[in-house]
């Protein structure tokens, strides 16, 4: 059976509650050696991301809001004052029928967004900043003196930067708002910038008017030079053009032009009537039919009756050649008749064609000469028609000047009047008035703190993702059966501090219950499986050093002795071996010497070190250490422990620092795969239980050293539950004391 398939009973954190918590955790896509993982992250998974990283969020959540709080109460005072103005639709009436120079009718939105931005203008603050004088500019600038450093601010500035126009929807009227640290001030200012605006207005409209009537002036003297030049070139246009009986003559050239239409209408006819007749004509003579068939040469006299002799004669020839032959004389004198009559016809035909060729010739004569004439008559009227035109044109153009004259003189006296006239376009509705000294704009204390909780807490958010984002160390079940790609086949809680002795005995010595039942579960689990079940010889490695192997092999070895089984522990970790520290031995020979074959196993081995569980060290450091793993003797060992144990644990060096490992792994029926908890990166663990999976060697699964309790509950509650801390409680307590 697959040992990357089957599940003991104490993987269900691998195999249920924790299979949700995927997604590629810290932004590292989870794959395993299957294929891609279909494990998703949800929204428990999310939770508990937050729950683990709980302090920072704390922290950031803390140092936004106190920087919103520091800054709100830190802050100037601003009163705000408000001011409106109503702008009239169209300037008031004073004088009928006539036009301002400045139109200021507000049509649209467009109309509006203009007054808006003239009142927004920098021409509108220039007016006021002029306004402000003496004890009110002081008070004005007190605010602004200090903070600016060495580039101090102008009251433009201050002005532009503080003032603000918001036009009311769907109304004509303008709010004109300042604000200003004093309340007194805020009001002036915006009682100033609505005044100006009005008088603004005037002075434009009146200057634009003043300006006007220079300008109507100017184009009423010119005009009135244009008219009398124009009135001169119209005499003397008449005079050099005879035009006092322009038009009698017209009238004679009229007459004429309509007698030649009319002539060369009926030329045009006849024209083309002939022209129809040549064409047939021709198109028969070219095709050498008979013309006869044409009905106007068959009418003809001449032919039609030529026509009726030869058909007679035709019938006289044709009633003879059944009487007589050929030679005949009465026959022969029958032929030469009919021939003679064919022969006046073909005459007759010819001249008829030689007729209509010169009914043809005559008729496009005709024609022609009438066009010349209509042609001359036309110029000659044109001519007529042209010298009507210009003198139509210019007397048109005298009335035309004549009254442009007398409109820009009345335009001019209008706008004369009306530039004395004051008007106004827009009216004071409210005044501004000072606000109340609790009636501050800003800071805006609910807002501000509003969004520095909000800010600080999304940041604090952001903070804890970004944290998990980048963090890539392997702490969940879901790191490491669909990250590194291995069954969680035991989870061993982080152990208090205690001398390593104690701890690679723990399972023997109690010291920690939670400890001892988690390599229970583990030595059940283990049993559970197939391949498992049944290996003899068990390989026990890690991803780098200090993740537990040692310490694992120990206690795992101790559980299986407890349970009656003969085990052995064999250190090959001949670089820095740590089982003769596990169980204070010494360690003076061992694996090495069997390899060199200077002592046997009964030589080296440590039996009794407790109940069913014999050790044999490494016998110091190995120089070569991959030669003597290599070895036959290695080998020979190995096979020779088979017979004398149930249970041969290997503790091998690290995979991600050394080979070691790699090489005892054909020699044993199964392998156990060490990850501390939060310690070791995911693509390191991987690539190491990549290369355990390559071995063909059956991987019975990882175990994850040193779960932290504290946090125990973000990824395994289904482990370390505070009911399963109380029942371990219980247990021990009922272990101290036997029921009777």
């Amino acid at each position: 059976m697959d040992s990357h398939s089957k599940h003991s009973p104490g993987q269900t954190g691998g195999g249920s509650g924790d299979q949700g918590y995927g997604g590629g955790y810290g932004g590292y896509d989870a794959v395993g050696y299957g294929g891609e993982s279909s494990m998703q992250r949800g929204f428990q998974d999310y939770a508990l991301i937050l729950r683990e990283r709980m302090w920072y969020i704390i922290v950031v959540f803390l140092v936004v809001f106190s920087s919103a709080l520091v800054y709100t109460f830190s802050q100037t005072k601003i009163y705000q004052s408000s001011a409106s103005v109503q702008i009239f639709r169209s300037d008031p009436t004073v004088m009928k029928n006539v036009e301002a120079v400045v139109d200021n009718t507000v049509r649209g939105t467009e109309d509006l967004n203009t007054v808006v931005e003239v009142l927004s203008s920098g021409a509108i603050i220039q007016k006021v900043a002029e306004r402000i004088t003496g004890e009110d500019m002081r008070q004005f600038m007190a605010p602004y003196e200090k903070g600016k450093g060495s580039d101090p601010v102008t009251p433009l500035e201050v002005l532009g930067d503080n003032r603000k126009i918001v036009p009311k929807r769907l109304s004509l009227l303008i709010n004109v708002v300042y604000r200003h640290p004093d309340r007194q001030i805020a009001a002036k200012v915006a009682n100033l910038f609505v005044d100006e605006f009005i008088a603004y207005n005037a002075r434009v409209r009146i200057d634009e008017s003043m300006k006007a009537v220079e300008e109507l002036k100017i184009r009423a003297e010119q005009q009135e030079r244009t008219v009398k030049d124009l009135a001169n070139e119209l005499q003397s246009y008449l005079e050099r053009n005879n035009m006092v009986s322009l038009d009698q003559r017209k009238d004679i050239v009229t007459e004429k032009l309509k007698a030649l239409n009319l002539y060369v209408t009926s030329t045009d006819a006849k024209f083309k009537d002939a022209g129809i007749r040549w064409k047939q004509v021709q198109e028969r003579q070219a095709e050498g039919g008979d013309l006869t068939q044409l009905s106007f040469i068959a009418a003809q006299p001449l032919i039609s009756q030529l026509l009726n002799d030869v058909s007679a004669k035709k019938i006289v020839v044709a009633q003879l050649r059944d009487r007589y032959r050929e030679k005949h004389p009465i026959m022969m004198e029958a032929m030469n008749s009919l021939a003679q009559a064919e022969r006046e016809l073909s005459k007759a035909i010819t001249n008829a064609a030689a007729t209509i060729e010169s009914d043809y010739q005559s008729a496009r004569r005709n024609d022609e000469q009438a066009r010349a004439s209509l042609a001359t008559a036309s110029t000659e009227t044109m001519a007529l028609d042209r010298a009507a035109v210009e003198y139509s044109e210019r007397s048109r153009k005298l009335v035309i000047n004549e009254q442009l004259l007398q409109n820009i003189i009345v335009r001019m006296r209008d706008t004369t009047m009306i530039s004395t006239m004051e008007t106004q376009n827009a009216r004071v509705v409210d005044k501004a008035a000072p606000p109340q000294e609790s009636d501050y704009v800003s800071p805006k204390i609910s807002l501000n703190l509003g969004l520095g909780f909000v800010g600080g807490l999304g940041l604090g958010l952001a903070f804890a993702f970004f944290v998990a984002f980048i963090d890539d160390r392997v702490k969940s079940s879901f790191d490491i059966e669909s990250v590194v790609g291995l069954p969680l086949i035991g989870i061993i809680p982080q152990i208090k501090k205690m001398e390593q002795p104690d701890k690679a005995q723990i399972v023997i010595n109690n010291a920690d219950r939670q400890v001892c039942e988690a390599f229970l579960t583990l030595h059940s689990s283990l049993r559970l499986k197939d391949e498992s079940k049944n290996a003899q010889c068990i390989l026990v490695t890690s991803t780098i050093p200090g993740e537990g192997k040692s310490f694992t092999t120990t206690n795992l070895a101790l559980t299986f002795a407890a349970h009656g089984e003969r085990v052995a522990i064999i250190d090959c970790d001949l670089r820095k071996p740590n089982v003769h520290k596990s169980f204070r031995l010494e360690n003076r020979k061992g694996v090495i010497d069997i390899c060199a074959g200077t002592a046997t196993i009964d030589d080296v081995v440590v039996r009794g070190v407790h109940p069913n569980l014999d050790v044999i060290t490494t016998g110091g450091r190995a120089k070569n250490p991959t030669q003597i793993l290599n070895g036959k003797n290695f080998e020979s060992m190995i096979a020779d422990l088979r017979k004398r144990y149930d249970r041969i644990f290997f503790d091998t060096p690290p995979l991600a620092a050394v080979s070691d490992a790699l090489i005892v792994l054909p020699l044993v029926d199964g392998s156990v795969f060490t990850v501390f908890f939060n310690k070791v990166r995911r693509k390191a663990a991987q690539f190491s239980a990549k290369k355990l999976a390559e071995s063909n060697v059956p991987v019975f699964g990882a175990v994850l050293n040193g779960l932290n309790l504290a946090v125990s509950g973000y990824y395994y509650a289904q482990y370390y539950d505070k009911s399963y801390k109380d029942y371990y409680v219980v247990m021990s307590k009922e272990d101290a004391t036997p029921e009777r």
